[in-house]
């Protein structure tokens, strides 16, 4: 399955919002979309919700117009909100029958859901009596009633403690190996990375990157190498490999091989006495690459 989002334009009271942004999203992998609070994120997502109707361009599903009405789409808004005078069963019961559900499926995958997240001891409480955490884990589960194609998280881990992020991550990746197309908007640039394959940045409205964060790393490691010794210290190693621009980063020293080869530059290591502990390819963090691609872009 893939998701293209081509020349997408919105404007509010005649500012323009997303400038002609275009994008792709494929199944079987999750794609994380990064941005600033106010970047365009939750606009795009609501375009592509038919909550907001965009001013031009247009959303295709397998190189068809994209109809939000014919997908069975799980979606976790950025702005929760559920009954809070309602038990959390009957109000997924609900959501899943407005999906179009029959009464039996939509309880079967709501009691599902309930016990996947730890909740049977609340089935038949109001939603206003859970912790705040529990809270989250409902609306949570709403997004992945009725085994949705498509799983559209906003902020999905906002206000979960450190075990049930645990639990999600595991359904997110059990959504992702069963090949459903999964999008991940968030700021929190650990979780994208920890979970993501693709990601795809925006800023004031502009899609600046759209590839496969491993390819991305590469880029912007410009081929320098990530280097610990036993025999010596970061900081005896910047004295020792002056001359290859040495930078002391919280893994290690990262180098610039001057042109040369993994090959010759682990001969010449080895030559000058230096006992190698880890050795590879320099990769920066997500959030390192989002910082320098956001001020390149501000420039």
């Amino acid at each position: 399955m893939k998701l293209e989002v081509r020349e997408i334009v919105k404007s509010f009271s005649g500012k323009e919002i997303l400038h002609a942004i275009s994008f792709e999203v494929e199944s079987g992998k999750a794609m994380g979309f990064l941005g600033r609070n106010g970047a365009g994120k939750t606009t795009t997502i609501r375009c592509l919700m038919d909550v907001f109707k965009q001013d031009s361009g247009h959303f295709y599903l397998n190189g068809k117009e994209f109809d939000v009405n014919s997908v069975n789409i799980g979606y976790l808004p950025e702005e929760r909100g559920m009954y809070q005078k309602i038990s959390i069963l009957d109000q997924l019961v609900y959501f899943s029958k407005l999906r179009g559900a029959t009464h039996r499926d939509a309880v079967e995958s709501s009691n599902y859901w309930i016990d996947r997240f730890d909740l049977s001891d609340y089935k038949k409480k109001n939603l206003e009596t859970l912790s705040k955490g529990n809270q989250q884990k409902i609306q949570i589960a709403q997004a992945f009633l009725n085994n949705p194609e498509i799983l559209i998280l906003d902020e999905p881990f906002s206000g979960l403690d450190p075990i049930n992020s645990e639990i999600f991550k595991e359904v997110i990746r059990e959504f992702v190996n069963d090949n459903k197309l999964v999008i991940f908007s968030s700021h929190q640039m650990s979780y994208v990375e920890e979970m993501c394959d693709d990601v795809t940045l925006i800023e004031n409205g502009h899609i600046l990157v759209n590839q496969d964060l491993a390819s991305l790393k590469r880029q912007y490691g410009e081929n320098r190498v990530l280097l610990t010794a036993d025999n010596f210290s970061n900081d005896e190693l910047v004295h020792k490999l002056s001359d290859f621009s040495p930078e002391i980063n919280r893994n290690g020293l990262v180098l610039n091989t001057r042109g040369q080869t993994h090959r010759q530059f682990l001969e010449y290591l080895l030559q000058n006495n230096i006992e190698i502990g880890k050795y590879g390819y320099f990769e920066p963090s997500l959030q390192d690459l989002f910082v320098k691609i956001v001020g390149e872009f501000n420039e």
